[in-house]
């Protein structure tokens, strides 16, 4: 489970962990007579995947006759188990039997291997930043570990759990010295199997490369099977994406019997899942609706996975092919619900790395500053008697530390900062907030007068756009900003100030265009949005309605403009909507008698039709 599991897709059991071995009978319910229980251990261990079946009855018999077991052989059952119990996929069970290993176990070894374990499961259980930490402990007891296994999962573990933080060369340099540590005569299909899918994943590599097939060939030699149907999967995946189908379904199809008498619940998704997709894009609906409808079963429950969301993908273009459009709607919106889900773990995952990381750092750092403290509490003992001989050490030592505490500040402040400017971004379409618009749009305007250009001010609001959130659902509405927001940016320039003011209306400020630009500017914004869309998650069409306003007739004030802009736009929807009005200078504009700070206009607030 620690070599296979992390960068697998997630799920939840499929069986217990002695509902197996009772299955398998109770003929070797117990040890046999003169059976070594240190070596069976072993044997148990070396496995547990290639095996597995075997290795459940061997946990079975070691389990009654527990009593009979010394401290040591006693402490490896226990940490058998709890593998077991993780590989299962209890996960919530399978942390405190770790934690207990960890703990309570007098062997060191067992003690790293039980947190290489841990961190798997703290993984899995989306508790990203304390499996980071965990991984920071495991990488520091690393070089005190000389068993050779051991080393290779503790690898191993660093290498997947660099993976799921996108870091994803990182990841196959801690692989590649995973196979390097690999004993003469030992398969290092694993370490090649964690190196190859980061490879894939940081897109080095596709499953055509030939070391693939010398991969599946190293692990079907080893008895390694699982590892082996999970390097297939991903020459699937590239067959599909090369629209090779067919080939895809030839190389699945074969191994789907095996991939269920593994009985690991995310490589079954994960096949399924591409099953369903190879057969969808080779014509046979039947097929990809059967494969998909098992992957969303035996998908994570209450998890959010890549497979999942494949799966509900090819449910929803099925339903919507056959015209059951109602049926369509509900698989999309869990397809959009699952995708959502999904991107936002992989951005949890990264956002935990960093954080740990600058934990770490910050620690280092801190301890570095403590020691030189200690340091140079000692030269000032000796200052007494050196007086003029340690005083300029003390000054050099002194000017040290501050210096690193000034450094450490920095990159705090630094990190502070950073933060910041993440506040002032959209969260869903990722340009400016109100606030921000309005602070750059204000900076840029004095800009272009200082520079004695002109600029124009651009207010467009969505048409009927809550009846596209009441007809379609407010996830359809997000995947229709998105695009607008996306239509948008292709014709704005560098120096262009884009935001969004507020649900549906939005703001673009054009340093240095006059009125014709800026109204021909407005014009291709316009077309753009109500071109239909593209095929994609969102089907909805919009259109939009725009106004426009130039600081060669209304000034330079930013609350001027968007007042005029405003009625602009609003004279835009009266004129039927899906058109540009450019604000002339004979419009009505509120006098300005005192200088006040830009807040939302009257207009502004309203909620247009």
């Amino acid at each position: 489970m620690g070599t296979a599991g992390r960068i697998f897709r997630r799920c939840r059991p499929a069986i217990a962990l002695f509902a197996l071995a009772a299955h398998a009978g109770t003929v070797l319910a117990q040890l046999a007579p003169g059976e070594d229980a240190t070596a069976t251990l072993a044997w148990a261990d070396a496995n547990k995947t290639s095996d597995h079946r075997d290795f459940l009855e061997t946990l079975t018999r070691l389990g009654n006759d527990s009593g009979k077991l010394t401290a040591a052989q006693l402490a490896h059952l226990r940490y058998l188990e709890a593998w077991q119990v993780a590989y299962a996929g209890d996960y919530d069970d399978a942390a405190p039997l770790l934690e207990a290993v960890v703990g309570g176990s007098p062997d060191k070894v067992l003690r790293f291997r039980a947190t290489a374990t841990l961190i798997n499961i703290l993984g899995i259980a989306h508790r990203y930043q304390e499996a980071f930490s965990r991984l920071t402990e495991l990488t520091d007891m690393l070089p005190g570990i000389t068993d050779p296994q051991a080393r290779l999962q503790g690898l191993g573990e660093a290498a997947q759990m660099l993976a799921t933080a996108g870091q994803y060369e990182l990841a196959a340099d801690y692989a590649e010295r995973m196979i390097q540590s690999t004993p003469t005569g030992d398969s290092a299909c694993k370490g090649t199997f964690i190196k190859l899918h980061a490879l894939y994943l940081g897109k080095k590599i596709d499953g055509s490369d030939a070391r693939y097939t010398k991969g599946i060939a190293d692990c079907e030699a080893a008895d390694e099977n699982l590892i082996a149907n999970s390097l297939r999967a991903d020459v699937a995946e590239t067959a599909i994406h090369d629209r090779r189908p067919h080939d895809a379904i030839d190389l699945l199809e074969k191994r789907y019997p095996a991939v269920l008498r593994d009985s690991y619940p995310s490589l079954i998704s994960q096949v399924e899942s591409l099953l369903a997709q190879a057969y969808w894009d080779a014509g046979n609906a039947e097929a990809a609706g059967k494969y998909a409808n098992a992957a969303v079963k035996s998908a994570p429950g209450g998890d959010a996975s890549e497979p999942l969301a494949a799966a509900l993908r090819t449910l929803y273009l099925i339903a919507r092919e056959r015209g059951d459009f109602q049926t369509a709607m509900r698989w999309l919106e869990r397809y959009m619900q699952a995708d959502k889900g999904y991107l936002d773990d992989v951005s949890a995952r990264a956002l935990a790395y960093q954080m740990v990381k600058q934990q770490v750092v910050s620690s280092h750092m801190e301890a570095d500053a403590l020691d030189r403290q200690n340091q140079i509490l000692h030269l000032q003992r000796e200052v007494d008697r050196r007086a003029m001989e340690t005083s300029r050490l003390y000054i050099v030592l002194l000017l040290t530390v501050l210096a690193t505490i000034a450094l450490w500040l920095v990159r705090t402040k630094r990190s502070q900062l950073r933060f910041m400017r993440m506040a002032r971004r959209d969260s869903l379409t990722g340009i400016c907030n109100r606030q921000h618009f309005v602070e750059r749009a204000q900076q840029a305007l004095l800009a272009a007068q200082k520079a004695g250009r002109p600029s124009c001010l651009i207010l467009f609001d969505l048409d009927h756009f809550k009846l596209v959130n009441d007809t379609y659902g407010h996830s359809e509405g997000d995947w229709v900003l998105l695009r607008v927001v996306a239509e948008c940016r292709d014709h704005l320039l560098q120096e262009d100030v884009f935001g969004r003011l507020g649900g549906e209306e939005f703001a673009i400020l054009l340093p240095g265009t006059d009125e014709a630009k800026g109204s021909e500017r407005a014009e291709a914004i316009r077309g753009a949005i109500a071109a239909p869309p593209p095929d994609g998650p969102s089907s909805a069409h919009v259109t939009a309605s725009f106004g426009v306003a130039c600081t060669a007739l209304h000034g330079v004030e930013l609350d001027r403009l968007l007042i005029v802009a405003d009625e602009a736009l609003y004279r835009a929807k009266e004129a039927g909507r899906d058109r540009v009005v450019v604000a002339t200078s004979t419009e009505p504009v509120p006098a300005k008698e005192t200088p006040m700070p830009v807040a939302p206009s009257p207009h502004l607030r309203m909620a247009r039709p």
